[in-house]
């Protein structure tokens, strides 16, 4: 009965051993580790309503020509008074729209500027007179398109503007008036920008526009209230803008 018993127990502890040699051949399994999270980028979003200031300064060439005299038809090409090329400052403000898709930028805008672009030239017709142009205020309508890298975005514009015009002439030597015309013109505008974000939803930004006016014929009226002298006038501005916005909304968007 022991020798059974003890030869069992042999038995046992040997297929034991035999085992524990098979279980270390075995390759160890892998323990199960979870898979980090995506990286997430912040990037600038541009998309959304902003409201703005503005201020700058510019300049406005004016060229006239001498259409009629107290009622009597001249030729204009032939009567060329002179070009002014009056400058000043500007301000304002500014509210738009804009949409981005990857890194293009869409968007809308309106702007309008008290501004001071005067400027006077001697009138090459009669030298004893002298023609002065200053324009009051623009405004500008506009659609954008842009290209942003994260929060730098840069721009072109083109649209509609109007701007209000006074013209009058007075005596060289003692500044007297003799006629003078106000008019509200409208036309075209091109521009292009640059605008950096510094902010979630605050970006400041450089932008320069030209306006094509044109042509137009105005009847000056005398400091006596009558009819006077009618000029062709031509006209094209030129402005300069530095450009702070806020825009409502989030400013950083997440992409991976």
């Amino acid at each position: 009965m022991m020798k059974t018993l003890f030869g069992a127990t042999v038995g046992l502890g040997a297929m034991a051993v035999a085992t524990s040699a098979f279980a270390a051949d075995l390759p160890m399994k892998r323990a199960y580790t979870k898979a980090p999270p995506a990286v997430m980028a912040t990037v600038y979003d541009w998309s959304g309503f902003y409201v703005g200031f503005n201020a700058g300064g510019g300049s406005s060439r004016d060229c006239w020509n001498l259409v009629s005299n107290a009622g009597v038809a001249v030729n204009p090409a032939a009567n060329r008074e002179g070009c002014s090329g009056g400058g000043g400052a500007a301000v304002g403000g500014q509210v738009g729209y804009r949409y981005q898709m990857a890194n293009w930028v869409f968007g809308a805008e309106a702007q309008g500027d008290w501004a001071n672009f005067q400027g006077t030239n001697r009138n090459l017709i009669l030298p004893n007179v002298s023609d002065r142009s200053r324009t009051n205020a623009f405004g500008l309508f506009t659609g954008q398109i842009g290209y942003s890298v994260d929060n730098i975005l840069g721009y072109f514009k083109g649209g509609a503007a109007v701007v209000s015009d006074r013209y009058d002439t007075f005596t060289t030597g003692t500044n007297v008036m003799l006629d003078r015309a106000n008019t509200t013109r409208w036309g075209a505008t091109i521009g292009a920008g640059l605008e950096y974000g510094f902010a979630p939803n605050w970006s400041v930004g450089v932008e320069y526009d030209h306006i094509f006016l044109g042509n137009k014929n105005l009847n000056f009226v005398a400091a006596a209230g009558q009819p006077a002298m009618t000029h062709r006038i031509k006209q094209d501005v030129d402005i300069g803008l530095v450009k702070l916005n806020y825009k409502f909304g989030p400013g950083f968007g997440m992409m991976h």
